[in-house]
Formats: structure tokens, C-alpha cells, sequence
């Protein structure tokens, strides 16, 4: 299920070496302390929480609220973490722009080299339809350029992944960071747990993982199944007589023969539900519009295009909104944090630095 989405101003530049040198080295203890006191599975379950995970920035040493945050810290963990997976359990894949297209394949070996008794098909099913959710299923006009997959030796996972907006939210300086576990899941598709935390709503975003899309979602796929060439006709009677209103539909973003080619393929694969649909090769944002649009025109079924974003706050707020600041779960979370580094194998002089920063973050 997706547990959280974070919002992060873009900043130019990166860590410094000498600096991603440290970071490494303390996400390195700070992970072991971690899994070797709860488990492989309770650093999954941390790095699923998007307030964690900002706070693990933190206390890495990276700015407080950046986009670059999320590649740092995941880029961190992974290389940190390199050489000792094995005796973890916790295996790390993905990365940034096309590092993150190696996925399948790092998967792949971790599984194979260290005889897992996984299925890698699973795995690398859910990698993908993580990012096909948060890409096509759910269009908020954003692109993903960061995916990020953990793994452990039962085949729980986590995925953090972030997309820069697109031209539609051109004007829009902030990333978002997307956040999935395999704790408690039951479909990719049908309403998965969704705390999207930002402090604006977008008029137009298509969100057919809402309730209010079950039906479209549904008629998706059957449309999907009838022959091409009589949807292509319905698609270019709709283009040229009854264009809405609206800046996520234009002529010139889908062309009939492009549809067409992959309308081939889905009615050749006759997808059983929209999950199926959305996991076949080819069908990305545009064909999920196109296809949303000829059954809202055609049939009358509308989606869900109402913003999933929301405030979200991890201990409340000062001035008593949305609630009074919880002080035993801020006072839990410093302990967490304190006790994790007074573990870790780091000298002295570097514990006592890093507590003292710890104190000063919070």
C-alpha cells in the first residue's frame, strides 16, 4: 500500500563528497543498529514513513527539507550498506534517472546470488506498477525520476520513489516523493492508503485509484478489450467535435495511430481488470487518458479528478492546528533517534557531534 507522499522544494547542486562520505558512513551504523535490534523489516517500515525518512535526512546531515534529500539519503543507504547485505538480510535496487531503469535486473541478482527463496517476478512486478500508479493511474503532473526498491530475505519491500513536475505544473518549484510498503497490501489499484502531504491543491488531477473511479476503472478495461479500429473512431470523433475543456487533454498530446497501436495490444492480451491493464508494456499516461476520455464521453463515466493532497503533520503543530503537538511521540522520536546513535560504531568524538546536531534539529 502507499503509506505517505512528501513535497519537497527543488534546490540545485549536490552533497559535497567529504560530506556524502559522513553520510554514508553514519546511515551505514545507524541501518545496522536498526535491523540488528528490530529486524530487517523495521528499517523497511521506517523508510516507508515519509517524516521518518525526512528525519533520517536530518540526522544525516543533509538540508532539512530539499528534494535532494531523497536521492542523498537512498544513495546513501545503498552504499553505505554495500558488502554487508547478506549478513542483513536488507538488499537495496534503483537509484536515479537511469539507474533507476535497472531495477528488474538488480533484483534479479541480489536473489540469484544469494540464493533467496523469492519469486523475482513479484518483486519486480511491484517495482514496477508502484511507478505505473504514480505515474499513469494517478496523473498529478509529475514525472518520476527516482525509484528506489528495499527488499528483505522474507520478500517484504519498500519503495521510495520522487518525480519532477512536468510541463502542466511548470511553474510549481517542488518535487514529490511517493512512499510504498508491502505491509497490509491487497491491490495497487483500488484506493491504496494515500497521505499526500502539500500545501496546495490542484484543480485537474486524475485519480483512478479513488473509490469514485471504480467504475471507470472498470469500463477502462473493457473498452480496452473491444477492437481498435472501432475505438480509434470514437477517439478522433471526440477530438474534432467535442474537445473538453481541459489542460490534460489536447489534440496534439494523443494521436489517434499512436492509440491505436497500443489498443492493438491490449485487445490481443484482453486485460482481466485494470490492474492488468496498467501493468502491460506500453500503456503509460496518455493511453490511460485517452481511454478514461472515451468512457467519460461515450459512456458518461466520470472519474475521480479531485487532488488526493492534504495537510499531514508528523507531531501537530504549535499553534494547536490541526492538533496540539503530541509531546510523548516527539519525545519518543528523539529517543529513537538518540539510542540508534549511541549504538552505532561510530568514535566518540563523532557520536557526541551527531547527538549534539540531533538536539539542535529538534
Amino acid at each position: 500500500m502507499k503509506t505517505g507522499v512528501a513535497n519537497l522544494p527543488m534546490h540545485w547542486g549536490k552533497a559535497p563528497k567529504w560530506l556524502f562520505s559522513l553520510m554514508t558512513k553514519l546511515a551505514r551504523q545507524i541501518s545496522i543498529v536498526i535491523i540488528e535490534e528490530y529486524g530487517p523489516n523495521e528499517m523497511l517500515e521506517r523508510l516507508s514513513d515519509p517524516y521518518w525518512f525526512q528525519a533520517f535526512g536530518c540526522i544525516l546531515g543533509f538540508d532539512w527539507h530539499s528534494s535532494g534529500v531523497t536521492t542523498t539519503v537512498c544513495g546513501a543507504i545503498k552504499e553505505g550498506l554495500g558488502g554487508i547485505e547478506k549478513s542483513l538480510q536488507f538488499y537495496t535496487a534503483g537509484g536515479k534517472g537511469g539507474t533507476s531503469r535497472k531495477t528488474p535486473i538488480e533484483i534479479q541478482n541480489w536473489i540469484e546470488r544469494n540464493h533467496l527463496n523469492i519469486n523475482p517476478e513479484d518483486l519486480k512486478y511491484a517495482s514496477k506498477m508502484c511507478a505505473k500508479v504514480d505515474s499513469s493511474a494517478i496523473q498529478d503532473g509529475y514525472q518520476l525520476y527516482h525509484h528506489n526498491f528495499f527488499f528483505t530475505n522474507d520478500g517484504s519491500w519498500t519503495v521510495v520513489q520522487q518525480g519532477m513536475p512536468t510541463n502542466i505544473n511548470k511553474n510549481n518549484r517542488f518535487a514529490r516523493r511517493y512512499h510504498w510498503t508491502s505491509r497490509g497490501f491487497n491491490t495497487f489499484v483500488n484506493c491504496p492508503k494515500n497521505n499526500i502531504c502539500d500545501n496546495k491543491r490542484y484543480q485537474h488531477v486524475l485519480n483512478l485509484t479513488s473509490l469514485k473511479s471504480k467504475n471507470s476503472r472498470n469500463l477502462i478495461t473493457k473498452i480496452s478489450r473491444i477492437k481498435p479500429h472501432k475505438l480509434v473512431r470514437e477517439y478522433e470523433k471526440i477530438v474534432t467535435l467535442n474537445m473538453p475543456k481541459r489542460e490534460w487533454i489536447e489534440e496534439n498530446d494523443i494521436k489517434p495511430s499512436n492509440l491505436k497501436k497500443i489498443l492493438i495490444s491490449t485487445y490481443e492480451r484482453q486485460p482481466k481488470d485494470f490492474e492488468n491493464l496498467l501493468s502491460m508494456k506500453g500503456v503509460g499516461p496518455k493511453s490511460i487518458r485517452a481511454l478514461n476520455l472515451i468512457s467519460e464521453i461515450t459512456y458518461g463515466t466520470k472519474a475521480d479528478w479531485k487532488d488526493p493532497a492534504k495537510f499531514s503533520f508528523a507531531h501537530g503543530g504549535k499553534d494547536g492546528y490541526p492538533y496540539p503537538v503530541d509531546r510523548n511521540n516527539y519525545d519518543k522520536s528523539i529517543e529513537i533517534l538518540k539510542r540508534s546513535i549511541k549504538k552505532s560504531k561510530l568514535e566518540k568524538r563523532e557520536k557526541n557531534t551527531c547527538l549534539l546536531k540531533l538536539l539542535e534539529n529538534f
